[in-house]
């Protein structure tokens, strides 16, 4: 399967969704056509019924420079929306919200829109090449794909300050220790460990998987009272479903679970 921009891949293979970005030539940057593209992408494999995790990878050296702004800018400034009605924002800024968990495979460049598609995925694995920047503040504008909403909230005010308000350059070390990505591996390795978590969480009941996804995110967007009243109706709702059971049952026979999503 492939979305309408060559630049942009999607297959789905059994229950992942590899979503891939594909301009090397232009260090991964995206123009408002791959962006499109890339949430269409993200959008069909979040409908898809087979899938239970998405994994975004990038061909060749450099996960991504950010945006092309020669293609991006005008549209910008004109007030174009860059995600049409129906279509997942993969940023969380403007349109639809997944609904189903993202892991991010990044290496060489991740810059600007990289760092926020990061901070707007589940888990994000760092090949010990990458090369970090948030260099807005450098280009007379500042972060808006959602570095200042999201960037107190994981790495604390000053680390999120120390790289927001400079530009500078931070390395995959640096990334871990702040808790922007979760591991850290040799170069080359970073598509492969990506996979196998992702791997590990479509094994696990989909239905309790989107449930923790959407408590989650309720205490960010509502407050933490707000998912605390949330918490029983939704554990009751689960209990009644056939994974609930099959969990309760694979743990009386000593094995691996079998859900279903249903």
């Amino acid at each position: 399967m492939n979305p309408a921009d060559p630049r942009i891949t999607l297959e789905v293979r059994g229950p992942l969704a590899l979503i891939g970005i594909n301009r090397p030539d232009k260090r991964n940057a995206f123009d408002v056509t791959m962006l499109r593209a890339f949430g269409a992408a993200m959008t069909e494999a979040d409908r898809h019924p087979d899938v239970r995790c998405m994994v975004v990878l990038a061909e060749g050296d450099h996960f991504s420079a950010g945006l092309d702004l020669a293609s991006v800018g005008p549209a910008l400034a004109s007030g174009e929306r860059l995600f049409p009605e129906g279509i997942i924002d993969p940023w969380a800024i403007q349109g639809e919200v997944r609904t189903k968990p993202l892991i991010v495979a990044v290496q060489g460049l991740c810059f600007t829109l990289g760092i926020e598609l990061i901070l707007a995925a589940d888990i994000a694995v760092a090949a010990e090449s990458t090369r970090f920047a948030q260099i807005e503040i450098k280009r007379g504008i500042f972060p808006f794909g959602g570095a200042t909403l999201r960037f107190p909230q994981v790495a604390g005010w000053g680390n999120a300050m120390r790289w927001l308000l400079t530009g500078d350059e931070f390395d995959a070390k640096e990334a871990h220790r702040i808790g922007l990505v979760q591991e850290v591996v040799e170069h080359g390795r970073q598509r492969e460990r990506a996979l196998a978590l992702a791997e590990t969480v479509a094994k696990q009941a989909p239905l309790g998987v989107r449930a923790t996804l959407a408590s989650a995110r309720q205490t960010l967007a509502e407050g933490p009272d707000a998912a605390r009243r949330a918490l029983l109706p939704k554990l009751l709702e689960l209990s009644a479903s056939e994974d609930a059971r099959e969990g309760v049952q694979s743990f009386i026979e000593r094995r691996e679970a079998r859900f279903t999503g249903r």
